[in-house]
């Protein structure tokens, strides 16, 4: 492993450069990886493990429409596609990649499946780190630990495909076979992991969660609907209010902050934008920290955790659910995107 330094704090990670995919390979060459949950990161995670050489089963509920999306990605039934507790049997790794709330219906059948010497392997650290609401406290005599992609399981297929790593927390848990860490890079770097950093089950899960609700999603959301409400009550055309709430920020600018930073981004834009951005981003940062502060109370405490369970254990949730990302599907900002999506150059049909 290395140490780099990260703004002034050395940090643990571990690099392809460092672990290569052969080390990893000959590392998991007599484990059966069993990938259990084929729904938002497993397909990505399966794979990619499949395309480099791991040997990796899938369990589904046959006859569901997971169960037929893993037929269409080359899992063969009864080869390498089995009804989960056939998989939870033959697996020596467990990769349990279910929803949260299917992990808890699951848990009594997992259990009984962990016998010593196996792996239970999660990218999520909310099962274990809420384990008094969750019920999820894995036997003394197995390996658990995560590796935690730093985006969806769509994003981490697509980089691969394309050669590059989606980077991926990892963490251990609890070793005892003395393997845990060789077993959880290796399956980090096999899964198509950029480059590893360390972190714990707590850690994740709390800076997950706040992510999620924050800047990755509900932060950025409730920022978007804000500014477009007060441009299009100002006047501004829909096209022009997502165009300048939006699109400029995802398909310009958003890039370039990824390949070079904020700072380059801010240092090579006009000098009206440079002074306007440096004025107002600290007025930003002050009105909005003590919703994060609030946010980080609500995961830390167990909250956040409990909301989900609840809400997500009810019988009507997906009808709820679906109403409420139709409100945002419907509502005039996104269907204005919609519309704007079907204008860039490379969704136009051009006849010769």
């Amino acid at each position: 492993m290395a140490k780099l330094n990260f703004g002034g704090t050395e940090e643990t990670v571990v690099t392809r450069e460092e672990f290569p995919l052969s080390k990893a390979q000959e590392i998991l060459k007599n484990e059966t990886v069993a990938v259990i949950g084929y729904g938002v990161q497993g397909p990505g995670q399966a794979l990619n493990q499949k395309d480099n050489g791991i040997n990796v089963i899938v369990g589904q509920r046959k006859n569901s429409k997971t169960w037929d999306k893993a037929v269409r990605d080359g899992f063969v039934p009864g080869e390498t596609l089995f009804e989960i507790e056939e998989a939870l049997e033959r697996g020596t790794v467990i990769c349990y990649l279910l929803s949260d709330a299917a992990q808890i219906e699951l848990w009594p059948t997992v259990k009984k499946h962990l016998t010593a010497g196996k792996a239970l392997y999660f990218s999520h650290g909310f099962g274990i780190t809420f384990k008094e609401q969750t019920g999820i406290i894995p036997p003394a005599d197995v390996d658990v630990f995560l590796v935690a992609p730093k985006g969806s399981g769509t994003s981490l297929r697509r980089m691969f495909l394309e050669g590059r790593g989606l980077n991926s927390s990892f963490a251990i848990f609890q070793d005892a076979t003395g393997r845990a860490f060789e077993r959880v890079i290796s399956l980090g770097i096999a899964v198509g992991s950029g480059y590893l950093f360390e972190t714990d089950f707590r850690k994740e899960v709390f800076s997950d969660l706040t992510g999620e609700r924050g800047t990755l999603m509900g932060c950025i959301q409730g920022i978007f609907a804000a500014q477009y409400e007060v441009l299009r009550s100002k006047g501004h055309s829909p096209s022009e209010s997502f165009n300048e709430t939006v699109e400029e920020l995802t398909q310009s600018l958003m890039p370039l902050v990824a390949e070079n930073g904020m700072d380059w981004m801010y240092a090579n834009c006009s000098t009206t934008a440079q002074r306007g951005a440096l004025d107002w981003w600290k007025k930003f940062r002050d009105a909005t920290k003590p919703v994060f502060e609030e946010l980080y109370e609500s995961v830390a405490t167990g909250k956040e955790s409990q909301r989900s369970i609840d809400s997500n254990s009810q019988p009507d949730y997906r009808v709820k659910l679906d109403a409420e990302l139709a409100e945002l599907r419907d509502s005039e900002m996104w269907q204005s995107g919609k519309t704007v999506r079907s204008l860039r150059p490379e969704n136009q049909v051009v006849e010769a």
